[in-house]
């Protein structure tokens, strides 16, 4: 029986991997899943491959013991590893042993480095001495790629930094905040979370809305291609308001998304009451149709007109 309501047992953390690494033959590792024939192709697996040769194997592969074969080992994560070491001539590999046979936790709970964060890494890297070239090696890019990528945060405030640390922009997002203000860079950068979007042409269309004097060069006029002095001012006077709109509703947002919550709570137990829905149907159908409405909204913001 589950010892679940056991307080002794429910603070007990369960170790979820074996405390040390063991290697493994590569032949006894089953992927779980096929790979694409064009894998080998793509980008990710040249740069896993470019790293492995370069510095050797930084993340090791995640197996679980096969229950029906105790010489075999099924791969839970890591199988774009295997794949470059075993094109690389390795025969063996060290990995992590779990006790779990789940596989969402690395495909969809592993964050990966934003490119701020991958600047970091790399600055931190050059100040240990690590050249240039090996690093780019490492990461299967050409030195004039990595330098760029060093450069990444040059004229970005902070603040706006702070922002985008853990958002995974573009790097061209980057060099459109690079024409702004240190001010208007941390509003662009709200704006860009706020819409949960950080394409290039969302931030160009911050950029087409920022008044002349919010630049970083004040001196220089705006040239946006196809567009006039005139539409330029219109896009600026349209952004301002829509800025305006979006901090009015975030002062209320988290108060009124509670109060949401309650009431929906509240009005879905009325509702799912047999004697309560039988009255309201008889005497106020009206009434339970908005309660009914109400108990199945998901946000407090009003609905476009149809």
């Amino acid at each position: 029986m589950s010892n679940r309501s056991d307080p002794a047992a429910r603070d007990t953390v369960v170790q979820a991997f074996d405390s040390d690494c063991i290697v493994l033959p590569i032949e006894s590792i089953l992927p779980v899943k096929a790979m694409e024939k064009t894998v080998k192709s793509s980008h990710k697996y040249r740069q896993i491959a470019a790293s492995i040769r370069e510095i050797g194997l930084v993340e090791p592969p995640v197996v679980i013991r096969d229950a029906r074969d105790a010489n075999l080992y099924l791969l839970l994560d890591g199988h774009l590893r295997i794949e470059a070491l075993r094109d690389l001539g390795q025969v063996e590999v060290e990995c992590l042993v779990s006790s779990d046979d789940e596989a969402f936790t690395y495909n969809k709970r592993i964050s990966r480095l934003s490119p701020v964060q991958e600047q970091r890494m790399i600055a931190k890297a050059i100040e240990r001495n690590v050249s240039k070239e090996k690093i780019a090696r490492a990461l299967n890019i050409n030195v004039r790629s990595l330098s760029r990528k060093v450069q990444l945060l040059d004229g970005i405030c902070s603040e706006a930094i702070g922002l985008l640390k853990d958002k995974f922009c573009p790097m061209a997002v980057f060099d459109v905040l690079r024409k702004m203000s240190p001010l208007r860079q941390v509003e662009a950068a709200e704006l860009l979370i706020n819409a949960n979007n950080f394409s290039v042409s969302y931030a160009s269309a911050i950029l087409a809305g920022t008044p002349q004097a919010q630049l970083a060069s004040v001196q220089t006029p705006k040239r946006l291609k196809g567009m006039t002095a005139e539409a330029i001012a219109r896009m600026e006077r349209e952004l301002s308001r829509l800025q305006e709109a979006i901090s009015s509703i975030q002062d209320s947002y988290g108060q009124d998304h509670l109060h949401l919550t309650v009431v929906k709570g509240y009005l879905r137990k009325l509702i799912t009451n047999d004697r309560v829905a039988r009255y309201l149907a008889q005497h106020q159908p009206e009434l339970l149709i908005e309660f009914q409405k109400i108990a199945e909204m998901t946000s407090t913001l009003p609905s476009e007109a149809a």
